[in-house]
């Protein structure tokens, strides 16, 4: 997909950041370096023509009731929105919900703000996957690191232990 050498991921260990190496397991994703410059999914697109319906972003929240906070993963495609105070604050049953702060979420996971993805979380995080994405076939996600990207079919993200895949878009 776009201008870009995708190799199977497991083959080159050093474009994905530790907890996704760990966590790739068996799952058939491919890998291919990028410049860190253009991490970001508008510029990563537009210079590698990877169709923005085809790339998929990761964000992190922040949920809290009770005095408890928990985070979790939340995938759209990144011609999308995600409804994070309406669908996702009521799946995670938090009273309040929040981009995670930069400084959390990649002290958290491991991995470089701009390059998180779905694969290696903490296995206590829900990673909520957008419908559009199960449907979307193959897509472009983070690697962990802002280097590189990983191209996974989508219908794999739904098989990762603690997704859920829900109707998350704002329409």
């Amino acid at each position: 997909m776009g201008k870009l050498e995708w190799k199977p991921a497991r083959e080159v260990p050093e474009l994905l950041a530790a907890p996704v190496r760990d966590a790739l397991g068996e799952l058939p994703a491919y890998a291919a370096g990028i410049d860190p410059e253009l991490a970001d999914t508008a510029a990563f697109c537009a210079e590698y023509d990877v169709p923005m319906a085809a790339s998929a972003n990761c964000v992190v929240v922040l949920g809290k009731r009770g005095g408890e906070a928990s985070y979790a993963a939340v995938l759209v495609l990144a011609t999308d929105r995600a409804d994070v105070n309406g669908v996702v604050r009521k799946h995670l049953g938090v009273r309040k919900i929040s981009f995670a702060a930069q400084d959390d979420a990649v002290g958290s996971t491991g991995m470089e703000y701009g390059g998180i993805t779905p694969i290696g979380l903490p296995a206590d995080w829900p990673v909520l996957v957008d419908e559009a994405v199960v449907r979307a076939g193959s897509v472009v996600i983070g690697s962990g690191i802002r280097g590189s990207k990983i191209l996974i079919e989508g219908t794999e993200l739904a098989k990762l232990p603690t997704a859920t895949v829900l109707d998350l878009a704002q329409h």
